[in-house]
């Protein structure tokens, strides 16, 4: 029965001054984690944009381009079924999960975005536009 009561153990001692000033510090803030993490990184003529994706096949990412803004989005749908010999459940799991993340890509040459996905990276890369040179011309004298 003492084990469904839910208690807060306190010592009094100095570790858990700074755990409690750590948990009221952080518990309220509305701040909330990115769905999946990303790193950028400038390589000259492109970015390369790395996401973290673990636990998802290729085919559970999409990677959408519309008015400059790239989506990335990855979707979990798994269902696991076990029954016995008359049919009826013995087990039934089910598990959804989805991220997504946008990401502005003005200055990009669109059409040469590549990506790949392996071992749980998606590298996206993103190549900068040739920046725009002011055509010069002689102009004649009349």
């Amino acid at each position: 029965m003492f084990g469904m009561i839910p208690f807060d153990r306190s010592d009094n001692n100095i570790f858990d001054l700074f755990d409690n000033f750590e948990k009221q510090f952080f518990n309220n803030t509305n701040a909330s984690l990115p769905a999946f993490r990303t790193d950028i990184r400038d390589q000259g003529d492109k970015f390369l944009l790395e996401a973290e994706l673990p636990g998802f096949h290729k085919e559970d990412i999409s990677l959408d381009l519309k008015e400059g803004i790239l989506t990335i989005k990855a979707e979990h749908k798994d269902s696991q079924d076990q029954k016995n010999d008359k049919g009826e459940y013995i087990r039934r799991e089910r598990r959804y999960g989805s991220f997504a993340r946008t990401f502005d890509v003005s200055g990009i040459n669109e059409s040469g975005i590549t990506a790949a996905y392996n071992n749980g990276i998606l590298e996206v890369t993103l190549p900068k536009q040739a920046p725009v040179v002011p055509e010069s011309r002689q102009i004649a004298i009349l």
